[in-house]
């Protein structure tokens, strides 16, 4: 969604430097994927196209945040109740 964002902070020798990867247009969401010793953050479309990437070497990676944008409408769907399972709210 349109303003998902993801900061990685990464190692960069004598400092650290953060970068910021985000949904900029409507439909467009941030994927993080570990593979082989390399993150990956992409912008990708909804139809699964793949518009930026940043890559980072796994070791370097001090933290990865995922910032999604709270959801208003439909985010939580019929039947799923905001209780765990064996807690009557009730009682």
């Amino acid at each position: 969604m349109k303003g998902d964002r993801v900061e990685i902070v990464v190692d960069a020798g004598d400092t650290t430097r953060a970068y910021e990867v985000v949904a900029s247009r409507a439909g467009r969401r941030v994927e993080t994927a570990v593979r082989r010793g390399v993150v990956e953050v992409s912008e990708v479309t909804r139809s699964g196209t793949v518009v930026r990437t940043a890559r980072f070497m796994a070791n370097r990676v001090l933290a990865l945040v995922e910032q999604p944008v709270p959801r208003e409408d439909g985010s939580e769907q019929k039947g799923h109740s905001r209780h765990p399972l064996g807690d009557d709210p009730e009682t």
